[in-house]
């Protein structure tokens, strides 16, 4: 099914996320956003990529783990080396302080 031009995907439309979780709580709370419509970006590092992807049996047809593939659907991934990873995350934090209004 393909959304028609313009259709809102839902609330969080327009909105991007980025996913620096791994586990269960993490994934599965950016999950909920990108079914709400935000743009999840799950940020992986390079070679390794979540430690839940060989969480298993079972495994899904490429490879992954069925538990990994549970909460990470809507997301695009990406992988980025640990110093990278740590300036976006700083930058994440800073902006989570701002507050409404101010």
């Amino acid at each position: 099914m393909t959304d028609a031009p313009g259709a809102s995907r839902g609330p969080l439309d327009g909105v991007v996320v980025a996913d620096f979780s791994r586990v269960l709580a993490g994934p599965l709370s950016t999950m909920m956003l990108g079914d709400l419509g935000a743009e999840v970006i799950k940020i992986e590092r390079p070679g390794l990529g979540d430690d839940t992807r060989s969480w298993g049996p079972p495994f899904g047809e490429d490879g992954s783990a069925t538990y990994y593939l549970s909460v990470n659907r809507n997301k695009r991934s990406v992988t980025a080396p640990d110093r990278t990873r740590r300036s976006m995350q700083r930058g994440q934090l800073g902006r989570r302080r701002l507050r409404a209004g101010r």
